[in-house]
């Protein structure tokens, strides 16, 4: 009798352990994590909050555990698919289908890949372990598919494995700011298709580029000026450039929903009242943070200008570059913002996802002019590679986040740009 009522226990704990990690799961990917309480969960699971406490000690532990359960079930698939090709068959394109039937693994993942970023992010040191993972997973495939003849042989391996995680990750997250423009899927199929020909392939018989190309169209997407660049006495815009600048500090640290205005107020060194009196409400500030970032992007791209397209597309890693030397704080906060914003309710989320649709439609007109102009293959599609350059770019920014040694994005933007747009 005694170990009847003892597993029967057993059963209603474990019961409501899976109920707990269920209802974690659905509320990360619905509100994001870090707009999710203990209590949320608590009440979704129908335990009370003691309960819940009793099972996991913390908001951390479920989301390992939440993380755990989706990557074992990833990599338990990887290996099937892989192990059910045929000798050579690049597998991406059915993994990526796979991930898009799993509920919520979308949207999970294309959020913690910016979010935990940041270095004291309860699941920073899980990703990066994943990205190893991964990395060996995809390089073994890639390899395999090399020696097949299924990617040609003159493409570098280690390379292409970095740039392919990094789009991949990318249009994780385009998807879910632009799923009516961005299929995960369709984008991998293309891109497998295009790894048989050789780095910076082009039709033999092709076109020479001309000599008069049109004229490329400056970047315009972004938000316009904050408050804080207009008029007013030098004191009140001296402090509401150090608000802005504590304020990307600790969203970048901490994320939007995990820091409060008073967290702000006393990094600044001022009351909640006065920071208020130059932002009426945390959303007013970051829409001004954002803006901020936008204006310091626009401010160094001022004046550089190309006059052909394909220049203007070469021009990207040295832009790259100088980011990752000057300002780091803009693709911290870049990173982490992007990715917590995705549930709608986020109040960055219209911003993202306006600013994603206009990057996409700026590049297709480049790569378009560029194609015009004859340094396009004709074989490559404008609006194809205007999606997966910015995925990349993004993806790219994501993996230096987490390893800062091992990641060169201008290198990695370099190679794939000399492989798109080849020099004749």
């Amino acid at each position: 009798m005694t170990i009847t009522v003892q597993g029967s226990r057993n059963a209603r704990a474990a019961a409501t352990r899976q109920r707990i990690i269920e209802s974690a799961r659905q509320l990360f990917v619905t509100h994001g994590y870090r707009a999710t309480s203990l209590r949320d969960i608590a009440a979704a699971a129908s335990v009370s909050h003691p309960g819940l406490l009793g099972h996991f000690a913390s908001k951390d532990e479920l989301l390992a555990e939440v993380v755990a359960g989706f990557e074992a079930d990833n990599e338990k698939a990887f290996d099937l698919v892989a192990a059910a090709a045929e000798p050579g068959e690049l597998v991406f394109a059915d993994v990526a289908r796979r991930n898009a039937r799993t509920p919520g693994y979308l949207q999970l993942f294309a959020a913690l890949t910016g979010e935990a970023s940041a270095p004291a992010h309860p699941a920073h040191d899980r990703m990066r372990e994943r990205y190893a993972r991964l990395r060996l997973l995809s390089s073994e495939v890639m390899e395999d598919a090399r020696f097949h003849g299924a990617v040609d042989r003159d493409r570098d391996v280690d390379g292409e494995t970095t740039r392919h995680m990094a789009g991949w990750d990318g249009l994780q997250l385009l998807s879910q700011y632009l799923p009516g423009r961005v299929d995960v899927v369709d984008m991998i199929e293309e891109r497998e298709a295009l790894w048989a020909l050789p780095p910076g392939w082009y039709e033999p018989d092709a076109a020479l580029p001309s000599v008069e190309p049109g004229t490329p169209p400056p970047p315009v997407f972004g938000t316009a000026a904050s408050a804080d660049d207009g008029p007013g006495y030098a004191v009140g815009r001296r402090r509401r450039t150090q608000i802005l600048a504590d304020a990307s500090r600790l969203f970048s640290q901490d994320g939007y929903g995990d820091t409060s205005l008073r967290d702000i107020a006393e990094a600044v060194g001022v009351s909640k009242s006065t920071l208020l009196h130059h932002y009426p409400s945390k959303e007013a500030l970051l829409s001004a943070v954002l803006a901020r970032r936008d204006g310091a992007i626009r401010e160094r791209n001022t004046g550089a200008f190309a006059d052909r397209a394909s220049e203007a597309l070469r021009s990207i890693p040295d832009g790259a570059r100088v980011s990752a030397l000057d300002e780091p704080g803009l693709i911290e906060v870049y990173a982490v913002l992007s990715c917590e914003a995705v549930p709608e309710a986020h109040p960055a989320h219209e911003y993202f996802a306006r600013r994603f649709d206009e990057a996409i439609d700026y590049f297709t007109e480049l790569f378009r002019l560029a194609q015009l102009d004859g340094d396009l293959p004709e074989h490559r599609d404008p609006a194809h590679e205007a999606v997966w350059l910015v995925a990349l770019w993004d993806g790219l920014q994501y993996q230096w986040l987490y390893d800062r040694d091992a990641v060169d994005v201008a290198a990695q933007l370099r190679a794939h740009l000399d492989d798109v747009l080849p020099r004749r």
